[in-house]
């Protein structure tokens, strides 16, 4: 738990530390960008008006040929509202001949300032800064008579108003950002809970399946990628839980299998070494049935050890193989145990059944059905194989006439050591994984296998079908 909360915690501090960063990256352009974007609105507007009000003073003056102090005042005596905090007007020397400013009048003074010099020097100046309190325009231009320059003006502004205006939005911006951080993170902070929470419900959930619960379910709520990742964990534990218990099952199948002929090979050895004196013949049948439950561990044994390679996929490449020669093969081979049982086998191949497997596989299909067929069939019965081709696929069908299988055994058949008779499989010599063998090999081939009860009276049909290998089929 100590592990979960320390890996919840790290996780929620660095959605956190993230969402912060673009949290106070997005404030920052927020309450920066409309600013700067402000004051160059500002900055262009004053360089208009001070432009404008330069020209209405060089108006004024255009009809002076020389500048001094007298004319200049009478000049400019009638202006009343120039648009300006200060107006200078000076000679090419820079003495100030006229001043707008009543009290600390500048009138003989120089003007010691930069944009007067650009000024007088024939080009026009302008200068504008704002210092959070007021913006601070300055402007200058050349007074030219007959393309003669005889003087300069110079226009000063000190604005607080706009200052004010600009001032009071950048409030309202930290207010409303202020507004919207707070907002903002408590969102970040709920969205995170919930995601590092789902997260966190994950993880437990994967924890508890690795240590053997398989039963253990993410419970994740929703439709976003996180519950879509914990539904199909929950699929996958599904399976598991399902592979788990055929694996249980399988192994306890296993062990009942293999300890019944041990048991019985037990039970037979203990009773001749504890019989002091046994006729022979009571012997040889002893020995007999040590035999015979011995070799019935040996096919237990065989078909586990098949059952492994096919779970493995550790299979043989496939080819084309014809069915007929197999077929044909497997009928001599069952000719001995089918003649015991009185039991009549016939078959028919078509030529172009050709399957893509290995032989290998065909024989223990065909081995598997037919000899499972043989051994639930009664006396004077038959069993009969057809291979043929249908749609691109090679269509096999064992048909006997044997007990049969009932309807609520016929979805089990092909489960590993489910037997519908336990008692008579056991006589009879089965193992209970042929037909698993047979589905197995059938499915990792590409195939499909199905039972069915016989159409014309007792007995059952097993179908199976294969991928037809290139070539096969044709003319």
């Amino acid at each position: 738990m100590v592990t979960i909360f320390k890996g919840r915690t790290s996780l929620q501090f660095k959605f956190g530390a993230s969402y912060i960063v673009i949290i106070l990256a997005v404030l920052v352009l927020l309450n920066s960008y409309p600013l700067l974007v402000s004051q160059n609105l500002v900055f262009r507007s004053k360089r208009t008006a001070m432009f404008n009000s330069v020209k209405v003073i060089e108006t004024s003056l255009s009809g002076l040929a020389r500048l001094t102090e007298e004319n200049v005042g009478q000049a400019l005596g009638g202006l009343r509202e120039t648009g300006v905090s200060r107006l200078l007007v000076t000679d090419t020397a820079g003495r100030i001949l006229y001043d707008s400013r009543e009290t600390g009048n500048a009138r003989g003074l120089y003007a010691f300032y930069t944009e007067v010099a650009q000024a007088l020097s024939g080009n026009d100046a302008f200068y504008c800064r704002y210092d959070s309190k007021a913006f601070i325009s300055r402007s200058a231009e050349p007074l030219v008579y007959h393309n003669q320059i005889i003087g300069a003006i110079y226009a000063y502004e000190y604005d607080t108003e706009q200052a004010e205006l600009l001032q009071s939005f950048q409030q309202n911006l930290m207010v409303i950002s202020a507004v919207i951080g707070v907002l903002v993170i408590l969102l970040s902070m709920l969205l995170s809970r919930l995601f590092t929470r789902q997260i966190s419900d994950l993880l437990q959930a994967i924890r508890s399946v690795r240590e053997g619960a398989y039963s253990r379910r993410a419970n994740v709520r929703g439709t976003d990628e996180i519950a879509q990742i914990a539904a199909e964990f929950n699929s996958l534990t599904d399976r598991l839980q399902t592979t788990e218990n055929a694996r249980r099952r399988f192994v306890s199948d296993a062990s009942h299998e293999l300890k019944t002929p041990l048991a019985g090979i037990r039970l037979l050895t203990d009773s001749i070494l504890q019989t002091e004196q046994m006729d022979p013949a009571t012997v040889r049948e002893f020995v007999t049935d040590i035999g015979q439950e011995a070799e019935r561990l040996s096919r237990i044994s065989e078909d586990l050890l098949r059952l492994t390679r096919l779970d493995s996929d550790a299979m043989e490449s496939p080819g084309a193989v014809p069915v007929g020669p197999v077929l044909e093969r497997v009928v001599r081979m069952l000719g001995m145990v089918a003649r015991e049982k009185e039991v009549s086998l016939s078959w028919e191949a078509d030529p172009q059944a050709v399957v893509l497997a290995t032989e290998d596989d065909v024989h223990q299909i065909l081995y598997n059905l037919m000899e499972n067929a043989i051994k639930y069939s009664s006396q004077m019965g038959f069993v009969h194989t057809i291979a043929s081709v249908e749609e691109q696929a090679v269509v096999i069908r064992v048909e006997d006439n044997g007990i049969g299988i009932p309807a609520e055994d016929m979805d089990h058949i092909f489960e590993r050591f489910y037997r519908v008779d336990k008692t008579r499989s056991r006589q009879v010599g089965g193992t209970g994984l042929g037909l698993s063998i047979v589905r197995d090999t059938v499915v990792r081939r590409g195939g499909t296998v199905s039972v069915s009860p016989r159409a014309a009276g007792r007995g059952s049909v097993f179908t199976v079908r294969l991928p037809l290998a290139e070539g096969g089929g044709d003319a």
